[in-house]
C-alpha cells in the first residue's frame, strides 16, 4: 500500500538521476571504486571539471565513462564484465595489487549496492539466504571496510514495498557500521552511531512522510543557510 501511494505521489529518481546525484558528492581528486550493478552508472556523470580516478577490483585504475555503442572492447571490462573506457594515464595491474589498494585504505570512496542497510550503517549486500542462491561476497567485504567512506546506492523499497533501510539487518552481513551514506530513488540519508540523518528528499516528499515509509526516526538535515551563518560567525 505504501509503495502504491508513493508511486502516485512522488516522482522518484531514475537510475540515471540517482547516479548523477551520487556523482555530485564525489570530490575533486578522489580515488573511487564503483560496485557491480547500479553504481557503475556513476562514472558516466562525474562533472567534467573534476578529476576523479575510478578503480575496478579486477585491476584497472583510471576508468572513463561507458564506451559509445559499437566502440566496445571486450578485452577492457570492469569487475561486472561490462566494457569500459580508459582515460589518459590509466593502468592495468594484478588482482592482488588491486586488493592491496582496497584493503590498504587507499580508496577515498566506494559506492556499493545493497539488499539492506541498518540505521547505524551495517551492510548486507551479498546474500538473501534464498535456497539455491550462489553465495558470492566477492570484494564487497574488502571495499566496505577498506575504503575511507562507503556509500550505498539502491532503491529505497523492495519490489514488494518493504524498506531496505532497517533497524537491524536480517540478511548475512558484509560489514558492521561501515556505511556513511545511503543514496536512494527517494532520498539521501546519512548513517550515524545515533541513527539516520536526512540529507535530501525528492520534491514533494516531506520529512514526516519519509519517516512513515522508512519506519524509523530520521534526524533533520542541518539547514544550509544556518550552517553557512555558523561558519561565518566562527
Amino acid at each position: 500500500e505504501a509503495r502504491r501511494y508513493l508511486m502516485s505521489s512522488y516522482q522518484k529518481r531514475s537510475k540515471n538521476e540517482l547516479a548523477a546525484r551520487v556523482a555530485q558528492d564525489i570530490f575533486d581528486g578522489a580515488y573511487v571504486n564503483l560496485g557491480i550493478g547500479q553504481p557503475t552508472l556513476v562514472g558516466n556523470y562525474i562533472p567534467k571539471d573534476r578529476e576523479v580516478v575510478l578503480q575496478s577490483e579486477n585491476g584497472i585504475l583510471g576508468m572513463g565513462p561507458a564506451p559509445a555503442e559499437g566502440q566496445e572492447d571486450y578485452d577492457l571490462i570492469n569487475a561486472g564484465k561490462q566494457p569500459v573506457t580508459l582515460l589518459a594515464g590509466g593502468s592495468f595491474f594484478h588482482h592482488a595489487d588491486s586488493f592491496a589498494m582496497m584493503r590498504g585504505g587507499h580508496l577515498d570512496i566506494c559506492v556499493l549496492g545493497a539488499f539492506q542497510v541498518s540505521a547505524t550503517g551495517d551492510l548486507a549486500n551479498w546474500s538473501t539466504g534464498e535456497p539455491g542462491a550462489i553465495p558470492a561476497v566477492g570484494g564487497a567485504m574488502d571495499l566496505a571496510v577498506g575504503a575511507k567512506s562507503t556509500w550505498v546506492m539502491m532503491d529505497l523499497l523492495t519490489k514488494t514495498g518493504e524498506c531496505k533501510v532497517v533497524p537491524q539487518c536480517s540478511y548475512p552481513l558484509t560489514g558492521l557500521g561501515c556505511v556513511k551514506r545511503i543514496y536512494t530513488d527517494l532520498c539521501t540519508l546519512e548513517c550515524t552511531p545515533q541513527g539516520l540523518r536526512l540529507v535530501d528528499t525528492v520534491d514533494g516528499l516531506s520529512h514526516e512522510e519519509l519517516e512513515r515509509i522508512v519506519g524509523l526516526p530520521i534526524a533533520a538535515a542541518a539547514p544550509a543557510a544556518a550552517a553557512s551563518t555558523n561558519s561565518v560567525a566562527a
